[in-house]
């Protein structure tokens, strides 16, 4: 018998759908808070859960065998000195269309100002306010992993020019062009919008900095949607506070809840989303969790697998 955690404030709509599975040979422990966890971590061989409340409990995990993170960012399990003699296992596939969905919804937005047409009404002012298509815009996408395919998907439907960013600079369904990093101030220059969509890793780690938001220029529009710390934030309020570009779009930050005292608050031409450009529905989770489980029960290769040393 497999004995499992779920740890998550949902936890319980996680056993309730994975009961109606009825999966094998598996029994199932809830825990809505991590201190709610202790009785049943000792005994759990597979814990799903969300990173930030799993990774503290690894160590009391004697029988563990497998994790799988109800969330795309595992970063909480790759910090230095954890244990790692366990399979992590990640979500992808899954969080793509909602994440296109997030970042279209913006660039519609302020290529049709609604937010200008929003005031107008309130102002109860009849005028109209000129507005370009999509069609023959560039847009960058620096991350051509499943979401960033996604996204380059969408701006092809919109008949957008598009170009990518990746560090094997593969080719690219729906891409014009793959940049190496080494290539992004060369990618920036060329852009209209430039959504970041990276992990968080040593080389992406203040990969949008200076010379980068230099070269996109006043016309264009950054969107962050991966993490907060590929962004050199410091130089971001200064680039918005002097109009170096149109605006940015940000759901990602160093610092989460996004400190009050954070000039990104004030700024009109920045946009400012509570991390939730996706969110982790549980019905998508246990679907791949699922399909996880009975290869796991048959020893065969799981799917996504993280690397610990890349951080997915």
């Amino acid at each position: 018998m497999n004995k499992l955690l779920i740890l998550s404030e949902n936890a319980e709509e996680y056993a309730q759908l994975l009961r109606s599975r009825e999966l094998p040979e598996l029994e199932i422990a809830v825990a809505s808070a991590p201190d709610q966890a202790a009785l049943s971590v000792d005994e759990a061989q597979i814990i799903l859960g969300k990173p930030g409340w799993v990774a503290p409990l690894l160590e009391s995990a004697r029988q563990l065998q497998w994790v799988q993170s109800i969330y795309a960012g595992v970063e909480p399990f790759c910090e230095p000195g954890l244990r790692r003699d366990y399979l992590l296992t990640g979500v992808k596939e899954v969080f793509g269309p909602h994440m296109s969905e997030y970042v279209f919804a913006y660039i519609l937005a302020l290529e049709r100002n609604l937010f200008a047409l929003r005031e107008n009404q309130r102002e109860k002012l009849w005028e109209g306010i000129p507005y370009r298509g999509l069609a023959g815009l560039t847009i960058g996408i620096c991350g051509l992993g499943s979401i960033g395919r996604q996204i380059a998907e969408t701006s092809h439907h919109f008949k957008m020019r598009v170009l990518g960013l990746s560090r094997s600079a593969a080719a690219t369904p729906y891409v014009e062009k793959v940049f190496k990093p080494s290539e992004i101030c060369e990618l920036a220059g060329q852009v209209d919008y430039l959504v970041v969509v990276l992990p968080k890793t040593k080389e992406t780690e203040g990969i949008i900095d200076e010379r980068v938001i230099r070269a996109l220029g006043r016309s264009a529009v950054l969107i962050n949607v991966g993490r907060g710390a590929s962004i050199d934030a410091p130089y971001l309020v200064k680039a918005l506070e002097n109009e170096q570009i149109r605006a940015a779009v940000l759901d990602v930050f160093n610092a989460e809840p996004l400190p009050k005292e954070s000039p990104l608050w004030r700024l009109e031409n920045a946009y400012v989303t509570p991390h939730n450009s996706a969110v982790s529905f549980p019905k998508d989770i246990v679907d791949i969790f699922c399909e996880n489980y009975q290869r796991f029960r048959s020893d065969q290769t799981l799917k996504f697998v993280i690397q610990f040393d890349r951080g997915f």
